[in-house]
């Protein structure tokens, strides 16, 4: 009798001629629709949300329900094309709630199985929002509000997105995860690094919810996905900023040469070049476990966010700098990269809370 264990499918880190297709269409979208001077006026307004576009990508492409199975209302795809739409999302800091409500709040209603809600955020009419902070990683605490006399009370803070959301995903202290409609709740802005993902105070005072299910189960699986799919987005961020910062060291002359041409600032780029490749391939990896259902998806998930975070803001920094005085300046979109990348860097869990979650998963803690 062999002894030997079944050979685990090798994960697959290309694209497929499909999601090449749907980047390029939501490329197309995105560059007619979204163009950085439009995205830096409407961070400057009390609007930042650009829900024109929103609709444009949920409704006209059905981008909303890729996670949600067809007989629910959604596309039935995978993690896999939702990465490829988030790289786009992230190549152009579009500021709608793709990542909140298409990803973590979806997830959220898959593990409670609420098949009515699915359809609706599949189809676009409502935007969801799972009511935990930004920057809690799945499987840590989280605050819960009180649930008393069929009623929830209480206070959330630093819930990304809530400002647009229809509907609110909260958690309560009786171990249910209950659906409240946002106009039941007072949404009140937080101040926050990324302008076009703004957070928000939640206010519960006696207002009616629907229960779901379990939160545990339910708030870590939406936590693990958004932290998975997360790094896609940062992956779009980087190449975003290293591909437009070589094009203008190109352009730029000094002493009548390319600024580029410098040793120096090459061997800056090259490294960088080698950096945004590698959190490729882990964001890749993320994504395909995830959609996969591998058994070494929370393990992928630590790697590429223990990853992802610095690189994106790493890239980012170097735009900034490489870009001169130019780059110091609110007209040049620079610092939507540099914000989005920095709050991006403790969302969903910092990078050394992924690296103390992957010396678990290894069994190799620090002595």
């Amino acid at each position: 009798m062999s002894t030997q264990s079944p050979q685990r499918a090798e994960p697959d880190l290309l694209y497929s001629e499909d999601e090449e297709a749907l980047r390029a269409a939501v490329r197309d979208l995105l560059a007619d629709h979204c163009d950085a001077a439009g995205v830096i006026a409407r961070a400057e307004s009390d609007a930042p949300h650009d829900r024109e576009l929103w609709k444009l990508l949920a409704d006209g492409m059905g981008l909303a329900g890729l996670l949600v199975p067809e007989e629910l209302g959604g596309q039935g795809a995978t993690h896999r094309e939702v990465a490829v739409v988030l790289e786009e999302l992230g190549r152009a800091v579009a500021p709608v709630p793709y990542l909140t409500s298409a990803v973590v709040a979806t997830e959220a209603l898959l593990a409670a199985d609420a098949g009515d809600l699915l359809g609706e955020l599949a189809s676009g009419r409502r935007i969801g929002a799972l009511a935990v902070a930004l920057n809690i990683p799945a499987g840590s605490a989280y605050q819960v509000v009180r649930f008393e006399d069929g009623a929830l009370h209480g206070e959330l803070t630093g819930i990304a997105d809530a400002a647009v959301a229809d509907v609110l995903l909260v958690p309560a202290d009786d171990g249910g995860l209950y659906a409240v409609d946002a106009s039941a709740a007072t949404v009140t802005p937080q101040v926050s690094l990324d302008l076009t993902r703004p957070l928000a105070k939640v206010t519960l005072d006696g207002a009616p919810g629907r229960l779901l299910g379990d939160a545990e189960p339910a708030v870590r699986r939406a936590l693990r996905a958004g932290a998975g799919l997360l790094a896609s987005e940062q992956l779009g961020l980087a190449e975003w900023t290293l591909t437009e910062t070589v094009r203008y060291l190109k352009e730029r002359k000094q002493f009548n040469r390319p600024v580029g041409g410098f040793q120096a600032l090459k061997h800056r780029l090259a490294q960088l070049w080698l950096e945004v490749v590698n959190l490729r391939a882990t964001a890749r990896n993320a994504a395909d476990q995830l959609a996969t259902g591998g058994d070494d998806a929370d393990l992928a998930v630590a790697v590429a966010q223990a990853f992802a975070a610095p690189v994106a803001v790493h890239a980012a920094e170097e735009a900034l700098q490489l870009h001169g005085g130019i780059g110091m300046t609110w007209e040049h979109p620079v610092h939507l990269y540099l914000k989005r990348a920095k709050a991006d860097s403790i969302a969903y869990g910092t990078a050394g809370a992924h690296r103390a979650a992957l010396a678990e998963l290894v069994d190799l803690r620090a002595p």
